[in-house]
């Protein structure tokens, strides 16, 4: 597969994530589990508000990666996110994830993705 080719579809791989998380799972709160993290780590009484307010801010991520504006520093504040959030839920909600402490692998693969995309296959397209 074309480098060009398996960059955008891998970008849009990543833009969906964040697109899914933030809509599906926080704004219309299809999976209630990120509404309890959030409870348990910011207090309950505003977790629904907290809750939508960190889907917006998915959604807004996923605009900014389909629109490939400054993709390193979209990049770079993505990697930084996951691993700050997932961090905190490891040590404060562990019981919550989907996986437990196997949450941990997924987000590292995640990032590695970012990066990869990123940082590899962008340098590809550039010397090709």
């Amino acid at each position: 597969m074309p480098y060009k080719l398996f960059h955008t579809l891998t970008t849009y791989f990543i833009g969906l994530i964040w697109l899914v998380n933030g809509l599906v799972c926080k704004v219309l709160n299809y999976v209630p589990r990120h509404q309890e993290i959030v409870g348990s780590i910011l207090g309950k009484v505003y977790a629904r508000e907290f809750t939508f307010m960190i889907g917006l801010s998915e959604i807004l991520m996923a605009i900014w990666v389909f629109s490939k504006y400054k993709s390193k520093l979209n990049a770079i504040l993505q990697i930084l996110i996951i691993l700050l959030m997932n961090s905190l839920e490891f040590m404060l909600v562990p019981d919550l994830l989907l996986w437990g402490h196997w949450n941990a692998f997924f987000a590292l693969s995640f990032c590695f993705i970012i990066y990869f995309n990123e940082f590899q296959l962008s340098k590809k397209l550039i010397n090709a």
